[in-house]
């Protein structure tokens, strides 16, 4: 399990997550919403240890992470795909997932990436391509499978669908759903509110860095002015 008690991050010396507490489990997706500023990226980027943990705990199977660098992080099985797709555009897609194997044992490096190649074909068919000339869909494929290429336990998805074609956030919603049925924690930030509903066992909604509803995702569906309300 994935926990974060009363956790406090900053930025730039302002407290932007403030006594968040949220638990993600393995196999399990928790949704994060809430509008723009409400913390949520700066959230994902503290539990990675890219952002200063200020107060609180990070938990990950009883082991404390708290405010812990980012290599022993995602070396714990906790990796980020931050916010815009992000990948290094000077290299190729193949070369990007090596990068990102740094963690792993030589010998295991190959399995790893047929993996990814298994979960993303349209991967394997552009290895040689270079990462900056390929589509946004394609580029946050490449950016989930350099997260996966530290066979992590819980991953930390920011603004999976952000700026994305309909048929493409279809494709990731499914390989979400994949990932958690392989018994991966997913804490999934999602400016859509179906695509949550439809992938989430657990719904947290942030506002101004505070929670302001923690709950099943049936209940948003039966009571939609519950989840504007917390929006607001």
């Amino acid at each position: 399990m994935l926990e974060l008690t009363g956790l406090k991050v900053t930025r730039e010396g302002k407290t932007v997550v403030d006594g968040v507490s949220l638990t993600v489990a393995p196999g399990k997706v928790t949704a994060l919403l809430g509008a723009n500023g409400a913390g949520k990226s700066e959230l994902v980027l503290g539990v990675a240890g890219l952002l200063p943990v200020t107060g609180g705990r990070v938990r990950a199977d009883g082991q404390d992470l708290t405010a812990a660098r980012p290599d022993r992080i995602r070396a714990t099985g906790i990796a980020a795909v931050p916010e815009g797709h992000q990948v290094l555009t000077a290299l190729t897609v193949e070369e990007n997932l090596r990068v990102a194997a740094a963690l792993l044992p030589a010998r295991a490096v190959d399995g790893v990436m047929a993996e990814v190649w298994a979960i993303f074909p349209e991967l394997a068919e552009r290895k040689r391509q270079m990462a900056g000339t390929m589509s946004g869909g394609q580029q946050q494929m490449l950016a989930i499978g350099h997260a996966l290429m530290c066979r992590p336990r819980y991953l930390l998805i920011d603004e999976m669908s952000l700026g994305l074609a309909p048929l493409i956030v279809k494709r990731l919603t499914r390989v979400v759903a994949d990932l958690a049925a392989r018994g991966i924690g997913i804490l999934l930030v999602e400016q859509f509110v179906e695509v949550a509903l439809q992938l989430a066992a657990h719904v947290v909604v942030l506002r101004k860095g505070t929670v302001r509803l923690s709950v099943h995702p049936d209940m948003v569906r039966a009571d939609r002015q519950r989840l504007s309300d917390a929006y607001l």
